[in-house]
């Protein structure tokens, strides 16, 4: 699973997938996610403002799945 690391209080699902490098830009957000069912702590959303803090999972089936983690923990995007 990958980590995504923040600096801030939370960051949004529309960054993380970016950031995940499940999209090339942050314009490919909304198309995403009507394609592909989004699954926040096993709850499905497809809102790419939802606002997602350290602790938080992000699965998409088929996709990959991560984990949102503070600047304080350790680990790495991996």
């Amino acid at each position: 699973m990958k980590k995504i690391k923040i600096s801030t209080s939370y960051i949004t699902l529309g960054q993380v997938l970016k950031l995940a490098d499940w999209i090339d830009s942050g314009g490919m957000a909304k198309m995403f996610l009507a394609e592909y069912t989004v699954m926040i702590n096993g709850e499905q959303d497809q809102r790419r403002g939802r606002k997602l803090v350290p602790g938080d999972i992000v699965e998409v089936a088929g996709v990959g799945k991560c984990q949102i983690t503070s600047r304080s923990e350790s680990g790495s995007i991996s």
